[in-house]
């Protein structure tokens, strides 16, 4: 399984290079996310722009790294999602959960607001 990453300064952009969100992917990238391989940017947007299809089981795997994340104070947006691949992400009971951004700017504005969340709750 294949990924292209680009690291910035608060978050870094994961881009599978796979036609179709499965197990397969899903399974490698909760591994990427778990084992924070941004370092020092532990925010992650998921460009999901060359996967034109998801198979039933991604959402539960995709709300897995999800869920971590949050639980770990990160941030986990996935964007660029072609229609058929949207669809079967929303089809699940549990997919208002998801941060799903149409553009990768919207996906690095919602990065840049939970930061700015997490800090303005931390000083208080």
């Amino acid at each position: 399984m294949e990924f292209k990453f680009d690291t910035k300064p608060t978050y870094t952009i994961i881009t599978p290079l796979a036609d179709v969100i499965d197990t397969a992917v899903t399974g490698k990238l909760a591994e990427l996310v778990m084992q924070d391989y941004g370092n020092d940017s532990n925010n992650f947007i998921i460009d999901l722009q060359h996967c034109v299809s998801a198979d039933n089981t991604s959402l539960s795997e995709i709300l897995k790294v999800h869920d971590a994340c949050y639980e770990a104070q990160q941030s986990f947006v996935l964007t660029s999602l072609q229609p058929a691949a949207l669809q079967t992400l929303q089809a699940g009971d549990d997919a208002d959960r998801l941060n799903i951004a149409p553009t990768m700017q919207e996906a690095v504005d919602i990065i840049s607001m939970e930061i700015l969340e997490r800090d303005l709750l931390s000083e208080e």
